[in-house]
């Protein structure tokens, strides 16, 4: 049997800690605009309505939420870029 392992996937990490909304979603749109079509990203935020703006802002620009989950100081999404 093999053992072979499947590298990691590569992802950017974009830190919005300290900014409030609207700033995590259109900092994270105009951020997404120069990524390839399937390409990851994980925002870190302390803004405690990223949790709504996020999967929203996922939702309307037809982007894939892969993970959120809530980090000391905020969230972190993880997001794929629509095809």
């Amino acid at each position: 049997m093999s053992d072979e392992r499947k590298p990691a996937e590569e992802k950017i990490v974009y830190d919005l800690r300290g900014l409030k909304c609207p700033l995590p979603v259109l900092k994270t749109r105009k951020r997404m605009a120069a990524l390839a079509p399937g390409a990851l990203i994980e925002i870190e935020t302390t803004d405690p309505m990223a949790v709504i703006d996020i999967p929203h802002f996922c939702n309307e620009d037809g982007h894939q939420l892969e993970t959120a989950e809530p980090t000391e100081s905020g969230h972190r999404f993880l997001i794929r870029k629509k095809i």
